[in-house]
C-alpha cells in the first residue's frame, strides 16, 4: 500500500505529469504521454519510434499507455527527443532499459543528455537525471527512417542548445497530412537573450529557429508540451465526435503559436536592449 501511494505521489509531483489515457492522434501516431508532458509512439511494420520520454516518473505512464493501446515496448527501436531538458529526456535511461532502443540526439544536445543534464547551460546546476549514451547524432535535415516511416530533423535552437523540431507525412482516409512536432520555442526562466555569458549566440539561434518554423508546412500541429497545441481540449473534441474532422489538423493554430512565440521573444530582446 505504501509503495502504491508513493508511486502515485511521484507521478503527480511534476506539473503536467499526471497520468492520461493513450489514444490515436492520426494515422500511425499515438499519444502515450502525460496530461501535458508529451510522448508520441510512431508505429511501423518493423518496430516503433518514441519521441520524447518525459521525466523519470513519466516512464510508467508511457509504458502503460503503449501496452493498453495494444503495442509492445520491446518493439520500440528508436528514441528521439525535441530538446535535452529534464522534463523531456530524463526518462530515456529507464525507457531504454525496458526497450533496448537506440537513442538519437542532435549534436549540441547529445553532450547534455550524456552528462545527465549537468552540461545544460540553464538547468545544469538545478536539474539532473540518469545519463545515457547517444547512439546516433542527428544532423539538421537528416531523415530518420524505420519500416518505411520517415521523420525529418529540423534544428530550431534557442529553447535548448540543440532543440529539434521533427516533421513527417502521414496518410489517413486517402489524404496526406504534414505533421510538425515543435521542439520548443519558449525562453527559459531567468535566461537573458542579450549579453548571455553562458550562451552568447542565443538570440541569433532563436532567430534561426523561428525562420525554420515559418518555413515548415504544417497540417497536424503537435509539440513537446500539450499546452503548445491545446491537446486536452482537442482530445475532448475528438472523443466527443470521432466522425468529425480531426481536431489535431490545425494549420492556423500552428501559425498562431509561432507568431505568439516570436512576439514574446522580440519583446524580451527589446526590453533587455532598452535597459
Amino acid at each position: 500500500m505504501y509503495r502504491a501511494l508513493l508511486a502515485l505521489f511521484l507521478l503527480a509531483s511534476h506539473e503536467g505529469n499526471n497520468p492520461y489515457p493513450g489514444y490515436k492522434v492520426i494515422s500511425n501516431i499515438y499519444y502515450v504521454g502525460a496530461d501535458d508532458i508529451t510522448s508520441y509512439l510512431i508505429t511501423t511494420p518493423q518496430g516503433h519510434i518514441i519521441l520524447n520520454t518525459g521525466y523519470e516518473e513519466t516512464v510508467p505512464i508511457i509504458r502503460d499507455n503503449v501496452r493498453k493501446l495494444g503495442f509492445k515496448l520491446e518493439d520500440v527501436k528508436i528514441m528521439l527527443n525535441g530538446q535535452a531538458h529534464y522534463d523531456h529526456v530524463a526518462g530515456q535511461h529507464a525507457l531504454q532499459e525496458l526497450t533496448h532502443a537506440k537513442i538519437y540526439s542532435s549534436a549540441k544536445d547529445a553532450p547534455i543528455v550524456e552528462s545527465g543534464g549537468v552540461k545544460d547551460p540553464r538547468w545544469g546546476k538545478e536539474q539532473t537525471y540518469p545519463p545515457v549514451k547517444v547512439d546516433h547524432i542527428v544532423k539538421d535535415g537528416e531523415t530518420v527512417e524505420l519500416g518505411g516511416v520517415k521523420l525529418v530533423a529540423h534544428l530550431t535552437p534557442g529553447h535548448s542548445l540543440g532543440c529539434t523540431t521533427w516533421t513527417m507525412t502521414v496518410t489517413e482516409n486517402g489524404r496526406n497530412y504534414d505533421v510538425v512536432f515543435v521542439g520548443g520555442t519558449s525562453i527559459n526562466p531567468g535566461v537573458r537573450l542579450v549579453k548571455n555569458p553562458t550562451w552568447p549566440g542565443i538570440a541569433n539561434d532563436f532567430e534561426k529557429g523561428f525562420q525554420v518554423l515559418r518555413g515548415l508546412k504544417c497540417d497536424v500541429f503537435l509539440g513537446a508540451h500539450g499546452n503548445y497545441y491545446g491537446m486536452l481540449a482537442k482530445r475532448k473534441r475528438q472523443e466527443a465526435d470521432p466522425s468529425a474532422e480531426n481536431p489535431f489538423i490545425d494549420p492556423r493554430g500552428y501559425r498562431a503559436f509561432v507568431d505568439k512565440s516570436e512576439e514574446v521573444f522580440r519583446a524580451q530582446v527589446a526590453a533587455e536592449r532598452g535597459k
